[in-house]
């Protein structure tokens, strides 16, 4: 097995003939040669092998075999020589999201993200966006959208990919009957996907349940708590946080707190608000609760309050963003301290949090031992992605672990999320990593594409 780059040109003679220069020949070990099969994505076509009086690696393919296999476009694209003849072109890496066409682009608020995956790997790879819709199983062909080096889309119908990045945008289509059967096709075909789907909260504290190395550092997790369970742990850890198993951006979060003399205290967002409402029983809470909800309560999750470092007497948290690289190793390729905003029950933003470095967070706690204690942190959270990994029955390559640090500098997981945002890359000194993130994300499918050294499993 040998890997190279080479240059695409398309040639206009109907018949299957493959046209390679000596120094490529020579380099995949194909002297004597008289044909070749070529393959991308899932189709393969058997053509003709002919030489050319040209220096560097250059590869050019008739109309008969571009037309054959559907080559989308010409230029520098990797070959992967397998032995017994055999070449492949690609990998031809398929992004697969919906479309909601915006100002943006075909893909809404995601255009950006997407044409920054597209770009990272675009002269080494055949990169592309698809939709569910845009798949014709009975043709084994995906009409796809590939980028213009100016920036605009155009499509072109292409055999299914060798990999597959799962980028859709929503929890109720990825739990839908058509969604599932359309991931356990690619599988059924041995085509890698990775990001299966969105974690739900409980999800995650059901898949850590039996897992000594990372209960070190999960927070009690009670799912569908009953009352009773709730005032219990009011009473163990003073304060509880209670939030909806499928949330996002913090929303439907509360903080709930116990003082034995004051009473109980719930805080959370109303509005565009946070609010800090005191109630003189347990059960006048529950009732609030109930009436917020209209009863229900059943996604909820309580979770141990950890008293976390503060800056301005405001809890910090962190997000790490985590991904599978080139070596299916798991890396922290970015990470966000987040600061709460005063009198807000989460650090998001939106309820008025602020973003910061993790040295800076760190510093103003632990002085001279914040490096120390961020690359503790950054030790757990490879290894919380090794144990979510190990007990997830799909395919993962991202991760974004919300993690909070306590005084003592014990690390704790929050909440795990399959598809994490990118907020944090907005801060300026992040944006290095957010394209670091990017460029994990195209290795991670040249690994899966076995587009490399190594091959994947």
């Amino acid at each position: 097995m040998s890997l190279t780059t080479c240059n695409v040109h398309f040639a206009q003679q109907s018949d299957k003939i493959v046209y390679l220069s000596r120094p490529l020949i020579k380099q995949l070990k194909l002297s004597g040669n008289k044909s070749v099969h070529l393959k991308l994505g899932k189709e393969m076509i058997t053509a003709s092998l002919k030489a050319l009086k040209r220096s560097g690696n250059h590869l050019y393919l008739s109309s008969g075999v571009r037309n054959s296999i559907r080559v989308p476009k010409s230029g520098n694209v990797m070959l992967l020589s397998n032995g017994d003849n055999e070449l492949q072109l690609g990998p031809l890496v398929g992004i697969l999201t919906d479309t909601i066409h915006t100002s943006e682009g075909p893909f809404g608020s995601r255009s950006g993200f997407i044409k920054q995956v597209i770009r990272t790997g675009d002269r080494r790879a055949y990169m592309f966006v698809f939709t569910p819709r845009d798949i014709n199983w009975q043709q084994g062909t995906v009409y796809g959208y590939f980028l213009h080096a100016g920036g605009n889309w155009y499509r072109r119908i292409v055999p299914l990919p060798d990999v597959v990045y799962n980028r859709l945008p929503s929890r109720r289509a990825e739990t839908s009957a058509s969604i599932s059967a359309l991931k356990d096709r690619f599988i059924k075909r041995q085509i890698p996907i990775f990001n299966w789907s969105f974690f739900n909260k409980s999800d995650v504290y059901k898949l850590l349940d039996n897992d000594p190395e990372a209960l070190k550092h999960l927070p009690e997790s009670v799912s569908n708590p009953s009352a009773a369970k709730i005032k219990e742990m009011l009473e163990k850890y003073q304060f509880i946080y209670y939030k909806p198993t499928s949330g996002s951006l913090g929303i439907g979060i509360y903080r709930l707190t116990h003082h034995p003399r004051r009473g109980y205290f719930a805080r959370y967002r109303r509005g565009n608000r946070n609010v800090l409402v005191r109630y003189n029983s347990f059960q006048a809470l529950m009732r609030m609760l109930q009436a917020r909800h209209a009863g229900r309560l059943s996604s909820y999750v309580a979770q141990q309050g950890i008293r976390l470092v503060e800056i301005d007497k405001c809890p910090i948290d962190f997000r790490f963003h985590m991904h599978k690289n080139g070596n299916n190793t798991w890396v922290p390729a970015g990470i966000g301290a987040k600061k709460a905003g005063r009198g807000s029950v989460t650090t998001h933003v939106n309820s008025g949090g602020s973003l910061m470095t993790p040295q800076q967070a760190l510093s103003h706690t632990f002085g001279s031992e914040a490096e120390a204690v961020l690359e503790r942190a950054k030790s757990v959270a490879i290894k919380l992605s090794e144990a979510i990994e190990r007990n997830y029955p799909h395919r993962l390559g991202e991760l974004g672990l919300d993690l909070g640090i306590d005084k003592d500098g014990n690390v704790w997981m929050f909440e795990a999320n399959a598809k994490p945002g990118r907020s944090i890359f907005k801060h300026p000194a992040l944006r290095s990593e957010g394209h670091a993130s990017v460029s994990y994300i195209f290795e991670h499918c040249l690994y899966l594409s076995r587009f490399q050294g190594g091959t994947a499993t």
